[in-house]
């Protein structure tokens, strides 16, 4: 059964018992706990990422749209009843912008596939900040190395909501390891991350949040979308996420060029 990161979301934060020393070494065993739960990030450091009030993370990729995960949402139409939180690592802080939704476009595929587990959320208005950039189609050279998740999910199994930002390191998973834990994973749309001795993953709350790398100009590129996995951060389950360049086209051509969603 899968395990949707739905109001869930880092443990990744997860269990972070495995925090600087993991990210700078790669191995949870030169780890010691440091910071359970992941680090907070800085403000402005991801100003593009955003919270949505149904409970899922996602990020701005065009001027009014946000890329979410498919599960977060229920169908296609016009929807007014989620509010996006841009520009504030704090929930509890001043500043930012809330904005109201005013169409939603669920991935059609993913109800009878249960992968491209994405969707976009126009927004009434444009907020201000940068935008995004989503891998293109068929640029697989990211899938390696360390990959950058973040949210405001929960810091354990079945643990509260965080009130700040988290975010972690986590390495790329091969498809033929990946498949030894998840044998219903679809690799044609699907990555894994994580570490085998486990400690570090997203968990309930950051689903649709983006997993981010940074590409050979230091730009930040969405490569995976918080989807689901085995509980949070265990052993030997890494964290299951959307493969944006499996379906980035269409993605793309769901946006138009005023930076809204084709209807």
């Amino acid at each position: 059964m899968r395990f949707f990161r739905l109001r869930r979301a880092l443990v990744g934060l997860g269990v972070l018992a495995t925090a600087l020393a993991t990210v700078v070494t790669g191995t949870a065993d030169a780890a010691q706990p440091l910071v359970v739960g992941g680090q907070n990030a800085a403000q402005g450091q991801f100003p593009w990422m955003v919270k949505l009030s149904i409970g899922c993370g996602g990020s701005l990729i065009a001027s009014k749209v946000v890329l979410t995960a498919a599960h977060c949402v229920t169908r296609t139409g016009a929807d007014t009843s989620i509010t996006a939180t841009i520009g504030k690592v704090d929930l509890q802080a001043g500043g930012g912008q809330s904005i109201r939704s005013a169409y939603v476009y669920r991935s059609p595929e993913y109800a009878s596939t249960g992968a491209q587990d994405w969707a976009l959320i126009e927004l009434a208005s444009a907020p201000s900040g940068p935008l995004l950039t989503i891998a293109d189609q068929g640029q697989t050279s990211l899938n390696s190395g360390d990959f950058t998740i973040m949210g405001w999910g929960s810091t354990s199994e079945g643990g509260g909501q965080s009130r700040y930002l988290k975010y972690a390191t986590v390495p790329y998973v091969p498809d033929s390891s990946c498949q030894q834990s998840y044998s219903d994973l679809q690799p044609a749309y699907e990555l894994c991350a994580g570490y085998a001795q486990g400690g570090v993953d997203t968990c309930q709350g950051d689903s649709g949040g983006p997993m981010v790398k940074a590409d050979s100009s230091g730009d930040w590129v969405e490569v995976g979308i918080v989807s689901w996995g085995q509980g949070c951060a265990e052993p030997g389950f890494p964290g299951v996420y959307g493969e944006v360049q499996s379906f980035s086209d269409h993605i793309k051509a769901r946006i138009s060029s005023g930076g809204t969603i084709v209807r």
